[in-house]
């Protein structure tokens, strides 16, 4: 805690309106959480003025102070001893947030609850698919892959394999406990949903589409139906409705089952009714949607895609801040399963890479500065690292939200990339982490072009930013 200045703690307190003005408060990895109960009392002029904080921002029915990885918990620790707040945790600030929020910001809280969750699990199996992909693709140490040139290996390359896919093939039961957690119900019967929808006794729908066509699709009678039987792997929508529904039937059983059958009623009625349902009704529909959504950004990139990446490129950061980003991650997740990679996810990686450069040529314009600002110095140049490691939020509200022209020209760079990975329909294989080692998602033929985006979203937002610093606003940032 020696680290840590309670005087600036007590003035972040103070710039945002007194500890009379906190209504709940936690934090995340590199930001102060405030649910207020009047945002107007915040003075940003005076918060964004101390040390400790690189930036600020409303988002979601949530007032967050950036302050950075490792020192925002200590901060936050000695904010509960300053103020005698109750450490709560995130979901609790985030309920007390809902009450500001509009039905669209809802229904996006909504998603970012359910997914964000799982990515750890998501990112990781990215990260293992990108090191299987040293391992077996060709032409990058040598003609051969390494598997080949050194035996050996292979098997070790077949065990990374199966432990990276099985997030994905596993994918709806991840979803599921997700997902009834959130809608309030038991989590392992989430996982349970999920898992039967996945169920090996089922037609996979990987092999769907070649069954349909040969007429092979298997089937059952229920209750005098026909209902194909096939599973749901890598699919999102199925299992959202599913949970949704299972909740429902579980709380609505739970208060009106005796507690001495509850064990013996609640899970197994909710379970059998949900497994039903979704075979007979929510599969098949959701599916159907799914695909049709797929199907229109995929023809969007295949025809367009050169507008696909500009607006995406262009509009990412943009997203971010509203927090709109997360309604694509289950597009992510469909792509990935439909198409065996998705182009959207690469663009994103730029967008984290071009906010950092962005940032780091703030750093470099202040350099010709008469009077030197060290903290904008310290704060661009950790916060340039920072994105360029897929960590844009002290890049992003911390700088160049806060000048403004730094995050324009950072959307051209990330939109002009976007245009260069539209066009080459660039896949990656899974969701992993953003900015500079975001390449390890990527599919290896596109390594190259990846890396021309990489030059792009470099270059031109530190070209355009340290231009527009030095010779439109001649080095002061106000």
């Amino acid at each position: 805690m020696s680290d840590v200045n309670r005087e600036q703690v007590r003035q972040i307190v103070e710039a945002i309106g007194g500890k009379e003005n906190i209504n709940s408060a936690t934090h995340c990895v590199t930001r102060l959480r405030f649910v207020l109960n009047d945002d107007s009392k915040v003075d940003k002029k005076k918060l964004e003025s101390i040390d400790l904080v690189k930036g600020s921002f409303a988002n979601s029915g949530q007032f967050q102070v950036v302050i950075g990885q490792g020192l925002v918990d200590k901060v936050y620790k000695v904010l509960a001893e300053e103020t005698g707040i109750e450490e709560v945790s995130k979901d609790d600030v985030k309920n007390a947030a809902t009450k500001n929020m509009n039905p669209l910001q809802r229904a996006i809280k909504l998603l970012a609850d359910i997914f964000i969750p799982i990515l750890p699990a998501i990112v990781t199996a990215g990260l293992l698919l990108g090191l299987n992909n040293i391992l077996t693709a060709e032409n990058i140490f040598g003609d051969d892959p390494l598997i080949v040139t050194y035996p050996q290996w292979a098997d070790t390359a077949e065990v990374i394999n199966i432990i990276a896919n099985t997030a994905f093939t596993f994918l709806p039961a991840l979803i599921g406990w997700s997902a009834v957690k959130r809608f309030g119900a038991n989590p392992l019967m989430g996982i349970v949903l999920g898992l039967v929808l996945v169920n090996p006794g089922l037609l996979s729908a990987y092999a769907y589409p070649d069954a349909l066509q040969e007429g092979t699709v298997p089937t059952w009678n229920l209750f005098g139906l026909t209902v194909e039987s096939i599973g749901y792997q890598g699919q999102v929508l199925p299992v959202l409705v599913a949970a949704y529904l299972y909740s429902i039937i579980e709380k609505f059983l739970n208060r009106r089952v005796h507690d001495s059958i509850k064990l013996l009623v609640v899970a197994p009625v909710s379970i059998l009714v949900t497994g039903f349902a979704a075979f007979i009704i929510i599969g098949p529909l959701t599916f159907a949607a799914g695909t049709a959504i797929t199907d229109a950004v995929v023809w969007m990139f295949e025809n367009f895609g050169w507008l696909g990446g500009l607006i995406y490129g262009g509009f990412y950061a943009v997203l971010v801040i509203t927090g709109m980003h997360h309604t694509f991650l289950p597009v992510d997740l469909q792509l990935i399963s439909d198409q065996g990679g998705t182009f959207l996810w690469p663009i994103l990686a730029l967008s984290n890479i071009a906010q950092g450069s962005a940032a780091f040529a703030v750093f470099a314009a202040t350099f010709f500065i008469k009077e030197k600002d060290e903290k904008l110095q310290g704060l661009a140049s950790s916060s340039g690292i920072s994105a360029w490691l897929g960590v844009t939020e002290p890049a992003l509200f911390g700088v160049n939200l806060r000048y403004k022209f730094p995050f324009i020209c950072a959307l051209i760079g990330s939109a002009t990339a976007g245009v260069l990975l539209g066009a080459n329909f660039l896949l990656a294989n899974s969701i992993g982490v953003g900015g500079i080692p975001g390449i390890f998602s990527i599919q290896r033929e596109f390594w190259g072009l990846f890396a021309i985006g990489m030059g792009i979203v470099i270059v031109i937002p530190f070209a355009l930013t340290l231009a527009y610093a030095l010779i439109v606003k001649k080095g002061k940032f106000e």
